[in-house]
């Protein structure tokens, strides 16, 4: 992995902006890479548009700021209707299926496509604000940008009171991702 850009985007109380922090983490603290996390959003603490910019490499970062995206995790319509043309070839949009539509005919070739049930999971975990860790596992599934057992780490040190239920959703959402394999 020379360099590999993600960005979490969705609306402010969905955590997509700790997810980002939590894969930064991970990949600097724990898998001794270069890593750094940009965030945006709205003056909205909730409901505004959100997103959070991760990029991991093997090299110092000399710039923090995306140019083509690997990977966008999207958890609203209107998140992947604003990034989805900053998506490199050969890119992956990760998406929260109940939230996000993208029909078929609207797909680009050249990316793929995997939709998670992060909030039905979130919900079924007993856990609805973990859904961010959920669309996390799926991501690190998909893309090995940071191992789990780093992924894992932080989120022991980040959430040392809901640490449990953070775990099972992360260890959910690699499930799902590992079940919608295409």
């Amino acid at each position: 992995m020379a360099r590999y850009e993600l960005r979490f985007a969705g609306f402010g109380g969905q955590g997509v902006i700790t997810a980002g922090f939590v894969l930064a983490c991970a990949a600097s603290l724990h898998d001794g890479r270069y890593a750094t996390m940009t965030q945006s959003y709205g003056p909205e603490s909730r409901g505004g548009a959100c997103r959070a910019d991760v990029i991991i490499s093997d090299k110092p970062v000399d710039y923090p700021k995306t140019s083509r995206l690997n990977c966008l995790a999207a958890m609203s319509s209107d998140a992947y209707s604003q990034f989805q043309g900053e998506i490199a070839a050969r890119g992956i949009v990760v998406y929260e299926e109940s939230l996000v539509s993208i029909p078929v005919t609207d797909r680009r070739k050249d990316v793929s496509y995997r939709g998670v049930g992060a909030v039905d999971a979130a919900v079924e975990l007993g856990s609805p604000l973990s859904a961010n860790m959920v669309i996390l596992g799926s991501v690190v599934e998909i893309t090995k940008a940071a191992s789990p057992e780093g992924v894992r780490k932080v989120i022991g040190e980040r959430f040392p009171r809901q640490t449990e239920i953070n775990l099972e959703a992360f260890e959910r959402g690699r499930e799902l991702a590992r079940s919608t394999a295409s």
